[in-house]
Order: structure tokens, then sequence, then C-alpha cells
């Protein structure tokens, strides 16, 4: 479980907070989804999550420990985390580069156990990237690295998994593929947090959907509870439509387009 309790962030020069006093509760079992308009302190909740900014107020706990109590690599065992942006210090081949991701369960300078190689190659498989093994890091299109980084995180084999934007450069395919993934990993038991911009993603997958706006927490609940169309028109300050999908009866957010005087 990672809870965030009262969380508030403000980074340097800025006159508003991140996250003003954010709290909700990512469980076990569920796949909870968290959403807003860019600047609205999504990505924040991750660099709070892996201490890579300070907490003017609050925290963040991992199964009911508060993570700046936690060691990097004991972290590391608990959540695994897809960030937004990463490039590799230098080129490996996938094979290698999803192996990373059993480095907080090795010790120093010791090969690979077959626990190790059993996980790694699992998680290929399940990421769908196993075409992929033997290219370079350096030679994969956005879509397929993206694949590859969610496989690295699967290697953790970590109770909890954090996705920063996994969809981005994914075809319709793929990004189905992934939600299809998250969502069976986080009916298996294991906590799942992702954040995302594809709302209609969201609302035929998620558990629990999490609103922020302006680094506030919006609302919090079942996607039919939180996607409204009067509440994400406010957030999002664009015009739109909440129907349901008639073939799975989730909500389906469609944007309008505005109206504009012609040109003279």
């Amino acid at each position: 479980m990672i809870a965030f309790d009262q969380v508030r962030v403000r980074y340097p020069a800025s006159d508003r907070d991140a996250l003003a006093g954010v709290s909700f509760t990512a469980s076990p079992g569920q796949l909870t989804a968290v959403v807003g308009p860019n600047g609205s302190g999504k990505s924040t909740l991750v660099r709070a999550l892996l201490g890579r900014i300070p907490l003017q107020q609050g925290r963040v706990t991992v199964d009911g420990t508060a993570t700046a109590l936690l060691s990097r690599r004991d972290l590391a065992r608990r959540v695994a985390v897809v960030s937004q942006r990463e490039e590799p210090a230098f080129p490996l081949s996938v094979r290698d580069y999803v192996a990373l991701g059993r480095f907080p369960w090795q010790h120093a300078w010791s090969p690979p156990s077959p626990q190790d190689l059993d996980a790694a190659e699992r998680a290929l498989r399940e990421a769908d990237v196993v075409p992929l093994a033997d290219r370079r890091t350096d030679a994969l299109s956005g879509g397929e690295w993206q694949r590859v980084r969610v496989a690295r995180a699967l290697a953790q084999a970590t109770d909890a998994i954090v996705l920063d934007e996994p969809t981005t450069f994914l075809d319709i395919a793929h990004e189905m593929a992934c939600f299809e993934l998250l969502a069976a990993l986080a009916h298996a038991g294991r906590c799942v947090v992702v954040i995302s911009h594809q709302l209609n993603l969201v609302a035929r997958f998620a558990d629990r959907v999490v609103l922020l706006a302006r680094g506030h927490l919006v609302a919090e609940g079942a996607p039919g509870d939180v996607m409204r169309g009067e509440t994400l028109e406010r957030v999002y300050e664009w015009p739109l439509v909440v129907s349901r999908d008639p073939a799975v009866g989730a909500p389906t957010l469609v944007p309008l387009r505005k109206r504009h005087a012609p040109l003279p």
C-alpha cells in the first residue's frame, strides 16, 4: 500500500504549492490512476515518493513505513517506478537493461542468480518485448523504449509499481495491451499506480481515480464518480461531454470544439 498523507511540496522560486496537502491511498489489488491537467502535480507525486524533492509537510508511506526512513535499496525492493523521462548513460542490449531491474535484490559484484535470470525473462514476456531482447537500447523507437522500461520495472518483482505516463509513444494496440497488463497485475494483488493523460483508458481500466488540479485533490473515487462532465470541464478548462461507452459501460470523455468567430 502506498499512502500520501497531507503532502505539501513547493519548488524553489515558485509562488504556489506543487502539492497542497494531498492525501490518498493506493491499495493492493487495485489499479489507481492519477489524472489532471499539465502542472497539476502528478509527476511531483512520483518525485515525492522517491525522495527527490523535500516535503514541506506530510509524509509518504509504503506498507506503513515512511519512505524517508527507507534506504534506496529497501525502497526499490518495495516499489518499482517507471518515470516519465529517462535515458541510459550508454547503450545496452534490451535483455541486459531489463536485468537491471534485479539490482536491488543482488549483492555487490555477484553474478545474476537463476532467480534473477528467470525474473528478467518473465518480465520480457509480460511486457511483450521478447523480439527486442537482443536489440540495443539506442536502436529502439519511442514506443519500444517505453515497453522495455515497463519490462525492467516488472523484473524488480515488487509488490507495488508506479508508472508516470507509461503509454507515451505507444499506438492504440500497445496502449490497450499496457493497461490490460497493469490491470492484470493489480487484480493479481499488486498495488499499481498509473499517472496518465489518457482519461478514456483510465475510465475503462482503473478501479480508483485521483483527480488533481493546481496541486489540490479535486475528486477521488470510482471512475464513474470522478469523471463527471461539470467537474472535468472546470478542471481542464475546456468544453466536453461525458457519455457511456456502450461496449463496457465505462465513462467516455468527448472534448468539444470551441466556437471561434470567422477570420476576416
